[in-house]
């Protein structure tokens, strides 16, 4: 080297069979390039993420990023892929036809992108954590090969997960959407669905509806009594169900009546309003059209023996399934055989058919009940004349009466079982847990992300372009000092043989 005091880390890379290709590469001058090159590097680097995010900027800015939200399902069911009806649940609805024309209507926005918005919503799943569990359970059970592996495949097969929570994805690319714009209608969308769920899987406005249309006016007085009588046996029913569904004795804050308070309002007017304008109108004769009537009687007569036909039958089916079921055994095992006991249990599936028995016996009295109420009223009209003009006026005014306590009784019902479906049913059974959102915050968090890897990109090749100049550099500076070194060494060299050539 041309000078020996100099410390430096050298890389020496020597070709055998020629001694002059030598390349000798210094650290230290590495690093010295390494250092003149740095602020041009730093500048670059500089410029190199400002590009970068200037075209994320640009690119988030012309194309729209797509929307999310998460909603979550919790009700009986969800985690075995049904629906409140216990059929298979469908996430599809949430993006119906009908829910985000209310979304759209209720914010005021024409319809037209109805169908571009709906073609741009689409879900993305995640499996449950009770059946990731399992799944690793029985994972670990097959690979360590245990007496159980078999089982544990068995298990693996059998096992199945259900979604309760999805990620709602919206790509408005499509429509003509602003970016605020899109986020109020996604919103509305998720919040409308709620709506949607609950009449769909709970109270369903066709109830109040199907009484409420028939009109009493249309028919005679004895067919409107009938028409009443169906539309509070409706009522009771439904009211019935519900009763029985709800164990914490539900008072709604609407309407301030629990189930029980209606289906007694419901007995009340069935059993004494309706009960006496009915006798009022058999006693008297009261008809619009007596031979009409008559042939009422006679249809409804012949309907109903039909109808106890059908019931006498099916009860005494299921009388005999009942004899010759085998209830389930249970056997007390004693010190000997004799003394075993051995008692019988009834299962599940004999205390339904038990259950569907006594409903088809209540069917059954009723409709003979029927039955001998309409043979009374054909009795009595065919043996008296009609009831008089002013009978008739009574029995409008107790009609209009009768109509204007069941009406109320139909809003009462309906307001009362859509607070309960609302606020204890499916109170949480649907939830937009992480609403979408476009601040500016998001924004700048999309342009951030998106310029992340071209700007990675741009300072590796940056990086390695520097590195490589400053290394190119250095060698081509350290083999120029080696070869002048050389030079200079072997003219020393030649000088000192001249002069001792001289002396000779």
């Amino acid at each position: 080297m041309a000078k020996n005091d100099e410390r430096n880390l050298n890389i020496t890379i020597n070709n055998s069979e020629k001694e002059d290709s030598e390349v000798i590469i210094s650290i230290g001058t590495i690093l010295k390039k390494l250092k003149k090159y740095l602020v041009i590097w730093i500048v670059v680097a500089v410029v190199f993420v400002g590009a970068a995010f200037g075209y994320s900027t640009v690119t988030t800015h012309s194309n729209k990023a797509v929307l999310t939200s998460l909603i979550g399902f919790s009700y009986d069911g969800i985690e075995k892929g049904l629906d409140p009806n216990g059929r298979s649940f469908d996430i599809n609805t949430v993006k119906s036809p009908a829910v985000i024309e209310s979304a759209l209507t209720e914010l005021g926005f024409d319809v037209k992108d109805l169908e571009n918005i709906r073609s741009g919503i689409y879900f993305r799943s995640s499996i449950p954590k009770n059946a990731l569990d399992r799944f690793t359970v029985y994972n670990s059970i097959l690979e360590q090969g245990s007496s159980g592996s078999i089982t544990a495949a068995e298990r693996v097969l059998e096992t199945s997960y259900f979604p309760t929570q999805y990620t709602v994805c919206f790509d408005y690319n499509g429509t003509s959407l602003s970016d605020d714009d899109a986020v109020d209608v996604f919103n509305k969308i998720l919040e409308r669905y709620k709506e949607y769920f609950y009449i769909s899987y709970g109270y369903n406005t066709s109830l109040g509806n199907a009484v409420s249309a028939i009109s009493y006016n249309d028919y005679d007085y004895t067919e409107a009594i009938d028409v009443f009588s169906n539309s509070l046996s409706t009522l009771r029913k439904y009211i019935k169900d519900l009763s029985d569904e709800d164990d914490s004795r539900f008072r709604s804050t609407v309407t301030g009546y629990t189930f029980s308070d209606l289906y007694e309002a419901i007995n009340t007017v069935e059993t004494i309003d309706l009960d006496k304008l009915s006798s009022y109108i058999t006693v008297n004769n009261l008809t619009k059209d007596k031979d009409a009537s008559l042939a009422y009687y006679e249809y409804r007569i012949k309907a109903l023996t039909r109808q106890k036909s059908q019931l006498e039958e099916q009860l005494a089916a299921y009388e005999d399934s009942i004899k010759k079921y085998e209830k389930d055994q249970i056997i007390v095992f004693g010190n000997n055989e004799d003394t075993n006991t051995q008692s019988s249990l009834a299962s599940e599936q004999y205390d339904k058919m038990f259950g569907e028995k006594n409903e088809i016996a209540n069917q059954l009295a009723e409709t003979k009940q029927q039955i001998n109420f309409y043979k009374e009223r054909q009795q009595a009209l065919k043996g008296n004349t009609a009831g008089s003009k002013d009978m008739q006026e009574r029995a409008d005014a107790d009609f209009v009466a009768l109509n204007e306590k069941v009406n109320r009784l139909v809003d009462l019902v309906c307001d009362t079982s859509e607070d309960y479906y609302k606020n204890v049913t499916f109170a949480n059974a649907y939830n937009v847990i992480v609403p979408a959102s476009n601040t500016s915050s998001d924004k700048m968090g999309r342009i951030i992300n998106n310029a992340k890897m071209p700007a990675i990109v741009l300072e590796v090749l940056a990086f390695v372009a520097y590195f490589a100049v400053a290394f190119i550099e250095a060698l081509v500076c350290d083999n120029r000092k080696r070869k002048a070194a050389a030079n200079a060494e072997k003219s020393d060299d030649d000088s000192t043989d001249e002069d001792k050539d001289n002396k000779k």
